[in-house]
């Protein structure tokens, strides 16, 4: 199973947001495990503008587990031209594609439905990749 993890799952993390935080530090646990994950490069940066001190020590060690997608400007008009309303949305499931991820991981569900990655929950998430 190949992963992209969206802001929020990052976020639930780094900020310790409950009820989210454990499902999502399970998922990273995955990833240190062995799991194929990436994030986009935006993510960081929204991760930068959110956390105290733009978050050096998370990013740091966010970035000793997953990859970066690397995208470009065909994949940032991919987002521009996608039926995706939040454009945000848009550009995470345009670098999943680029990476030919399996799936979204991000409590934001329903905004995904028009993504050509499908999108699942945390705990969805777990459930598969336990199977």
């Amino acid at each position: 199973m190949r992963a992209l993890l969206d802001t929020d799952v990052l976020l639930d993390v780094a900020l310790a947001r409950e009820p989210h935080a454990a499902e999502s530090a399970d998922v990273l646990r995955w990833v240190e495990s062995g799991g194929a994950a990436v994030v986009a490069w935006h993510s960081l940066t929204n991760c930068a503008y959110l956390l105290k001190g733009g978050g050096r020590p998370f990013l740091d060690r966010l970035l000793r587990l997953v990859e970066v997608v690397t995208v470009g400007t065909a994949d940032a008009r991919r987002a521009l031209e996608s039926p995706i309303a939040d454009l945000e949305d848009a550009f995470q499931a345009s670098a999943a594609m680029a990476w030919r991820a399996d799936a979204i991981v991000t409590r934001n569900v329903a905004d995904y439905r028009r993504s050509p990655v499908p999108a699942v929950s945390p705990a969805a998430f777990l459930r598969r990749v336990a199977r």
